[in-house]
């Protein structure tokens, strides 16, 4: 095709170079010979025409060449219709299942954790089972804060998250996360015990890829996996002291120009943990209930949670510079396994732990995303329990988030 159009382009001049010096003779011959007729004129001007393009007058023009196989109007037909933009995800609590290139702050204060080493997902096994020597409760290798143990916790977090998708349908990950942690009074033991104050510093860094099979500017089925690291320093409530991984399906559906629906399950698996408890607590009148040892039985501490959740939003306003979108998000976790410090209600510890295992905890968080221009949104949500067993009695949420 280069070349054509280079023979084109250098004989199109000599071409019209001829016409020019034809044309010139013709109107040379009629200015000295009257007797020549404009019939005569258009006659000659037909025969130089066709010499120049070397056809005869009466044959037809040539058909246009067919376009090749894998040409740009093909690939038009076959080309996938753009992608929603990131800011078209409103949830802030359950994950984005859009793929896409962003950067997002978001900080977090949450309030009265009760059972903040339940199965080792927000921190270490409380380091209080040092102080049982002489027990089969003792685990000089508990890796939480401690010795004292806490009624609640209050925390805050400040996440920094950023994404990166180099195609459409593929993306990388990663956040690092900030916390801050304030027990709210300790327990009363039969055994020595020294509180621990206020902490903060890096928590556990997390990172991953999401892949998106099925995408459509009106949904996304996305796959996501997490892998979380124990960067945190366990003994001051920072981290878990155990790697983790979380597979995840996530799924966006567009029902209409402001109706959306998004939801998640995901699953959070500890790779390793402390050690588990030689008996659990099964009731006040039955506190001790064999549970194989700490070197018979294949359980630890950490354990398996699934959380799942659904979180429709309505784009109440829409203008051209900014929207308004309220969101409703139920969000549940369900612990599979592990187990967690149990504390009677007067605040004495029990001689063992409680099973985590079959807790469910339900939460429900209220909020509005604002989304300024095509890039840049803000969250501010608040979130509360529904069930009696939960991570925390409330917490608000607020979020900055910034796509490229």
């Amino acid at each position: 095709m280069k070349r054509l159009a280079l023979a084109v382009l250098f004989c199109l001049p000599s071409a019209l170079l001829a016409q020019e010096t034809s044309f010139g003779s013709v109107t040379q011959q009629l200015e000295t010979d009257p007797s020549l007729s404009s019939a005569s004129f258009v006659a000659a001007d037909a025969s130089l025409t066709s010499g120049a393009s070397g056809t005869s007058p009466s044959a037809p023009a040539p058909p246009p060449p067919a376009p090749p196989r894998g040409s740009t109007s093909a690939k038009a037909k076959n080309k996938e219709p753009s992608p929603p933009p990131v800011e078209g995800s409103m949830v802030g609590y359950i994950d984005n299942a859009i793929v896409g290139s962003e950067i997002r702050v978001r900080f977090d204060a949450a309030f009265g954790d009760q059972f903040p080493d339940r199965s080792e997902f927000f921190y270490a096994k409380c380091s209080c089972y040092r102080q049982l020597v002489g027990t089969p409760a003792f685990d000089p290798n508990a890796a939480g804060p401690g010795t004292g143990i806490p009624k609640k916790v209050n925390f805050q977090q400040l996440y920094f998250d950023g994404e990166y998708a180099p195609v459409r349908r593929f993306s990388v990950f990663a956040e690092i996360p900030i916390r801050w942690l304030q027990p709210q009074g300790f327990v009363s033991t039969p055994f020595p015990t020294v509180p621990f104050p206020n902490e903060s510093g890096l928590g556990d860094v997390m990172a991953g890829f999401k892949v998106a099979p099925f995408a459509s500017a009106d949904h996304y089925l996305t796959f996501q996996f997490r892998t979380y690291f124990p960067s945190g320093n366990a003994s001051k409530g920072l981290g878990t002291n155990h790697y983790s991984i979380e597979p995840g399906v996530l799924y966006y559906q567009k029902i209409s120009e402001r109706l959306t629906i998004e939801a998640q399950a995901r699953d959070w698996h500890p790779i390793g943990g402390s050690r588990p408890p030689p008996f659990t607590f099964a009731s006040p009148t039955q506190p001790q209930v064999p549970n194989g040892g700490p070197t018979t039985s294949s359980d630890t501490f950490a354990g398996d949670i699934f959380m799942y959740g659904l979180g429709p939003s309505y784009r109440v306003y829409d203008g051209e510079r900014f929207r308004f979108t309220p969101v409703i998000e139920f969000f549940a976790w369900r612990i599979l396994s592990g187990f967690e410090t149990a504390v009677l209600a007067h605040g004495v510890l029990l001689p063992g732990f409680a099973d985590a295992s079959g807790t469910n905890i339900l939460n429900i968080k209220i909020g509005a995303r604002m989304s300024f221009g095509t890039r840049s949104s803000v969250y501010v949500g608040y979130g509360r329990s529904l069930t009696a067993a939960d991570w925390y009695d409330d917490i608000v949420r607020v979020e900055y988030r910034f796509s490229f």
